[in-house]
């Protein structure tokens, strides 16, 4: 028998922990960014509350868009709650250790988070396409028992279809390095480490991004220029100005949202030359859109700004 085999296939030989090193390059001073991160992080996840009870406090607020965005703060705070404190610990304490089944348990929140927030953000340009193509037919189409379907739908997709992703990764045999020069467990950092072939772990990997972020990418932007379609044939100044700010915030989230794993992913194939860029950006991508994406609806939903004057005592 080969001896690497040998070795790989001796279950003694299987590491029990993995080592977080931190942001590549940065050790030294890398702790100089946990007071942003930690901002972003306390920014986050008291906008979502806000809005979250916001959408329950206010009868006005519970419609269908709102609904999903309702959603989306849980989401984005399952999110950043997923990847701040473990990072925040290894900045303030240290602590860089983490289990085997912890890492692939974050691998998996990381990936059905945002997998659900595709989903969610093409729920939403679904729903204004109805509202703004269809209008008449809007109310007999996006009906309770309608959002109880696609919100089911979307919980099932997304949780299923990223099982397999740690799944893949905890069925690997680590024998030997096992520290990840990252502050989070992201599959392909994890994965790389494996003694054995991994080539099955990026292959599904690939298939999940190109079946889920992928086609509902291509049908959310597809929505929106039927709806600019629709709009542009609108006589009616007034009513192409409305209809183009029900959209707006939604348009900007979208845009910030398929851009940054856009660009993730094309820092990914430089990662062997300047590792911290992919590394920070995938950090920043994980937390920044959940503290972002409750301010450009504050600031551009006139409904949602009123209900938090009346939670707030203001209005």
């Amino acid at each position: 028998m080969d001896t690497s085999t040998s070795v790989i296939n001796n279950s003694s030989f299987q590491i029990s922990q993995f080592i977080l090193m931190g942001l590549p390059g940065i050790h030294e001073w890398q702790h100089w960014l946990s007071l942003p991160l930690a901002l972003l992080y306390i920014l986050a996840l008291g906008a979502n509350l806000l809005i979250l009870i916001t959408i329950q406090h206010e009868p006005c607020l519970h419609e269908p868009m709102y609904h999903f965005l309702g959603i989306l703060t849980v989401v984005d705070i399952g999110l950043a709650t997923t990847i701040m404190p473990k990072i925040l610990a290894i900045f303030w304490f240290d602590a860089k250790v983490i289990s085997l089944p912890e890492c692939f348990a974050q691998i998996y929140a990381i990936h059905c988070f945002i997998c659900m927030e595709s989903s969610i953000f093409l729920c939403t340009a679904m729903d204004r396409y109805i509202a703004i193509c269809h209008p008449l037919r809007y109310p007999s189409i996006v009906t309770e028992t309608f959002m109880v379907k696609v919100t089911g739908f979307m919980v099932l997709r997304n949780g299923l279809l990223t099982i397999p992703v740690p799944v893949l990764a905890a069925q690997r045999f680590y024998c030997s390095k096992n520290e990840i020069d990252h502050c989070l467990c992201s599959n392909l950092g994890v994965t790389s480490l494996a003694c054995d072939d991994s080539t099955v772990n990026k292959f599904y990997q690939l298939i999940l991004a190109w079946t889920l972020v992928g086609s509902d990418m291509a049908l959310v932007f597809s929505s929106y220029a039927l709806i600019l379609h629709t709009v542009q044939r609108l006589n009616s100044a007034e009513a192409m100005s409305k209809a183009l700010s029900t959209c707006s915030s939604q348009l900007i989230l979208i845009l910030f949202f398929y851009t940054g794993i856009t660009v993730l992913s094309v820092t990914h194939l430089a990662e062997k030359k300047i590792p911290l860029i992919p590394a920070l950006l995938n950090v920043l991508h994980n937390v920044i859109p959940p503290a972002f994406n409750p301010m450009v609806y504050a600031l551009r939903t006139h409904k949602l700004r009123q209900g938090f004057q009346r939670l707030l005592g203001l209005g």
